[in-house]
């Protein structure tokens, strides 16, 4: 008799816990939505969750709230957001750094970018580019990176945090040239640029769509991007192989997560806004115009979007220990 009181409780508790979460998905919803960006403002995932969340909130028929928050390469912020309530209201624009190369960087990274994550959709992918300071000596790649082996010393390199897609993508790009030179960490791609601007220290890898204007203005160089083919966004640039780099290929990537236990039917209609943004026109070219591209569309669903991760962590892992190994 007490066992069957027990199960006659627990299947009336589940059924209650389920109609609560279906009523919460059918009104959702019916509030602002923070959406926490892992980094300082300005910074290439700031600029891109900005202009898709812009059109989310039009779509859902609330404010998508950006909240800056950096630390640890976007890491500590990201933690945070897994542990947030699972209600649809706290999310979070991850990326490369954050949600892959973290992985072999990080002995004890404080949450699993696949399990401890609803995935929802990818945002962009964003071409990364090697640069300097405007009055770098170095007249191309090659260049740069005879003077880099010579003295590395020397040269500094700036990035957005450990564990950032500047940091990553860098560390990768140093190991190719078989160089060291001192790393400078910032609270996000956005701080790191702005310095690199005013000359603060000398070059940078990073992800294009915040960076576009400064290099086609002249405040920066730009040496090369890490793609097969040359970019819309900076067509004078050369491609990696094309510079003489050709095994540097690299490119980061943004998408919206939600905390672990955020009902399917909030996740799936929070995918079909993100969708719907990226499928409108004004919305697509803003992206396009800052250089980051559309993501392919199986990994705009969030079934895609986990096997997308998963395979990106497959990828940046044995990079990134063995970059990181060789700065030891």
């Amino acid at each position: 008799m007490h066992f069957t009181r027990t199960l006659l409780l627990a299947g009336t508790l589940a059924a209650a816990t389920l109609s609560t979460a279906l009523a919460q998905a059918q009104t959702y919803p019916a509030r602002a939505i923070t959406v926490i960006v892992p980094y300082a403002p300005g910074g290439n995932t700031d600029v891109v969750a900005r202009i898709v969340t812009e059109h989310m909130s039009r779509t859902l028929g609330q404010q998508l709230v950006i909240e800056n928050s950096g630390g640890a390469g976007g890491t500590t912020a990201s933690g945070r957001a897994s542990r947030s309530e699972p209600n649809g209201y706290t999310l979070l624009v991850g990326q490369m750094g954050t949600h892959a190369a973290s992985v072999g960087l990080y002995p004890k990274l404080a949450y699993d970018p696949v399990t401890d994550f609803e995935h929802i959709s990818q945002l962009s992918d964003t071409p990364i580019a090697i640069l300097a300071r405007k009055n770098f000596p170095a007249k191309d790649l090659a260049e740069l990176i005879a003077m880099l082996k010579a003295d590395p010393a020397k040269y500094n390199n700036g990035h957005g945090g450990v564990g950032a897609t500047s940091h990553v993508s860098c560390l990768f790009f140093t190991s190719l040239i078989g160089a060291r030179p001192p790393m400078i960490a910032y609270t996000g791609s956005g701080p790191a640029l702005n310095d690199l601007v005013s000359g603060q220290y000398d070059f940078l890898c990073d992800q294009i769509p915040h960076l576009v204007q400064q290099v086609k203005t002249g405040n920066i160089k730009a040496y090369a991007v890490a793609l097969p083919e040359r970019t819309a966004a900076l067509p004078d640039v050369p491609t990696t192989r094309e510079a003489g780099l050709p095994e540097f290929q690299a490119s980061g990537w943004n998408a919206m997560f939600a905390p672990k236990g955020t009902p399917r039917e909030i996740v799936e209609r929070l995918s079909r806004a993100v969708n719907a943004a990226l499928e409108d026109p004004a919305t697509s070219q803003k992206l396009i115009a800052i250089g980051a591209e559309l993501p392919r569309k199986e990994s705009r669903s969030p079934d895609g979007l986990r096997a997308f991760v998963q395979s990106e962590i497959a990828k940046w892992t044995p990079i990134m220990k063995a970059a990181a190994g060789g700065a030891k």
